[in-house]
């Protein structure tokens, strides 16, 4: 159970209801002690050997992101409930919907802060989307 006190929790499908969307999200997080991790920016790639996952497919890329943020919280002894904050780069705005519902897929229930940016282009062309993420793992 994480002591981070999610202020106004709300769900995507309510705060945007012409997109089918299902985020659980909210306004602020507030921790308090703890070890902060800071995260690069999660991109589709495979963490060993940094190849990327080649596909043009924005939710096996999304998937593959969120596959990495788990493997590094829990590497850095967390779990997902302990996401704060997480920063979505896209380089479509027409893959919004997809990419939100499959991070959705990992954050049910978490509530972290979220702000998404739509940008030129990430660092390797093939990248579709890259997600930062910060976590605060309770003492």
């Amino acid at each position: 159970m994480t002591t981070h006190r999610r202020i106004r929790p709300f769900n995507t499908k309510v705060t945007y209801p012409e997109q089918n969307l299902d985020n659980d999200l909210c306004h602020a997080v507030v921790t308090r002690g703890g070890t902060t991790v800071w995260f690069r920016g999660a991109c589709p790639q495979d963490l060993d050997t940094s190849e990327s996952l080649m596909t043009t497919d924005p939710v096996a890329q999304t998937h593959k992101v969120m596959q990495n943020i788990q493997q590094l919280i829990g590497e850095a002894g967390g779990k997902m409930e302990h996401l704060v904050k997480l920063v979505v780069y896209l380089t479509d705005v027409r893959h919004r919907e997809a990419v939100y519902r499959t991070m959705g897929e990992y954050i049910k229930g978490v509530h972290p802060v979220c702000t998404g940016l739509t940008v030129v282009a990430l660092a390797r062309p093939e990248w579709l989307v890259e997600i930062d993420a910060t976590a605060v793992i309770p003492d």
